[in-house]
């Protein structure tokens, strides 16, 4: 009576321990009964029973995926290879058990000929300058086709495109030659507003003699400050013309 007492204890406490399932947090438990779909479980202690229900642990964190570089041709015929990373989770574990034999691969070739199909249909220049709308075109599409596997994809990121070694080249030249174009646009523009104060000083000058004698008496000291040297120069007769008239005037005066 005593040993079978105990062998029924012990067949009990190994039935328990067999069905005891522990579920983290971030965890929940898809559980089937004799194959049929019986619901699913949240963190905590959870018992099954052995030989009867089998469950799936589904993971609700966020994932991130790195998408494996594709090779490309742009809508302007540039071949290129772009990869990307990808953000998603699952929100209805039972959808991503039973809908899809296994959403992370399946999400992952999603991602991959969804990267290629409409990486293809953009030009390089904008793949290039229009990031963003890239990533969300991304974004919007895979989202879509996850969502009957009960999986939301948060964010596509464009990670990196490497072009052919003659495109860089010839890249690189075009920026050379704009920032060329543009020095020379500056200078063109700088000659200009030059030409403009020279010509506004030039009437100026014609107006006024008195602002003509005055900046050749300036350029004359500037060239006596900056050479250490006797500078013979002649001088304007307008300057000596008032000294000639008192003389005149005083000659005059005398013959009288």
């Amino acid at each position: 009576m005593g040993l079978g007492f105990v062998i029924l204890i012990g067949t009990l406490a190994a039935i328990f321990l067999l069905g005891v399932r522990i579920l983290a947090e971030y965890e929940r438990g898809v559980v089937f009964r004799l194959g049929r779909f019986n619901g699913v479980k949240t963190a905590g202690f959870r018992w099954l029973i052995p030989g009867v229900d089998r469950m799936v642990r589904i993971s609700l964190r966020e994932i991130v995926m790195d998408v494996p570089a594709q090779e490309v041709i742009s809508r302007d015929n540039v071949s290129l290879k772009v990869n990307a990373v990808l953000y998603f989770r699952v929100l209805h574990p039972e959808k991503a058990v039973i809908q899809v034999e296994n959403y992370l691969y399946g999400t992952s070739q999603l991602a991959q000929t969804t990267l290629r199909s409409v990486c293809g249909q953009a030009e390089l220049d904008e793949l290039l300058a229009e990031r963003e709308s890239i990533n969300q075109r991304l974004q919007e599409i895979i989202d879509q086709q996850t969502e009957p596997w009960g999986v939301k994809v948060r964010a596509v990121e464009v990670k990196q495109i490497d072009l052919p070694e003659e495109m860089r080249r010839a890249m690189a030249r075009q920026a050379e030659a704009e920032r060329e174009k543009r020095s020379k646009v500056i200078h063109a523009d700088g000659e200009f507003q030059a030409a403009q104060r020279l010509a506004e000083a030039a009437r100026v000058l014609a107006t006024q003699e008195s602002a003509l004698q005055l900046r050749y008496l300036q350029t004359l000291a500037e060239i006596a400050t900056e050479n250490n040297s006797t500078t013979i120069f002649p001088v304007p007769i307008d300057i000596l013309r008032p000294f000639y008239e008192m003389a005149a005037r005083k000659r005059s005066g005398d013959g009288a």
